[in-house]
């Protein structure tokens, strides 16, 4: 009988949720540092934020990264500096500035997810179809659970 109760199972879920997916975590982060331009979780997140919404403002791109203001000027910086992400002011109001991907950055994107496609479809080859399927659909679950719960960074 089990004597645990619901936040108990839940703990020990979490962790061998955590323990599990550290195997996907590494291979996403292995990918990352594989290709040229080297880039870090926070570029990273910074370049697929910029793809997504062409023109972001500065403001916005450092909410969606969980950075400050100072630090997300910082990092794009850095991104203009290596010909990945380019600063354009608004033809509307010269004040506003928005944020968009040189092709060089949008390149680095694509190549990056091919890489990691490349990467999981070999992983994925070696799993017994029906675990891959029961795999796909606790990710999908896990990311409709993460992307509305309160709290939670958006993306």
């Amino acid at each position: 009988m089990d004597r645990a109760g619901p936040e108990d199972r839940l703990s020990a879920t979490a962790r061998e949720v955590a323990q599990a997916a550290t195997g996907l975590v590494d291979l996403w982060a292995r990918t990352a540092h594989a290709g040229s331009p080297r880039l870090s979780v926070l570029q990273l997140r910074a370049l697929t934020a910029t793809r997504h919404r062409p023109g972001i403002s500065l403001t916005r791109l450092a909410e969606e990264v969980g950075a400050q203001a100072p630090a997300a000027s910082r990092l794009c910086d850095r991104l203009e500096a290596a010909g990945l992400l380019h600063r354009r002011r608004s033809a509307d109001d010269r004040r506003q500035v928005g944020l968009v991907l040189t092709r060089h950055g949008q390149e680095a994107i694509d190549e990056l997810h091919e890489r990691r496609s490349r990467a999981l479809r070999q992983v994925l080859g070696d799993m017994p179809a029906d675990r891959r399927q029961c795999l796909l659909e606790g990710l999908r679950a896990f990311t409709e659970a993460a992307d509305t719960a309160p709290g939670t960074p958006a993306g």
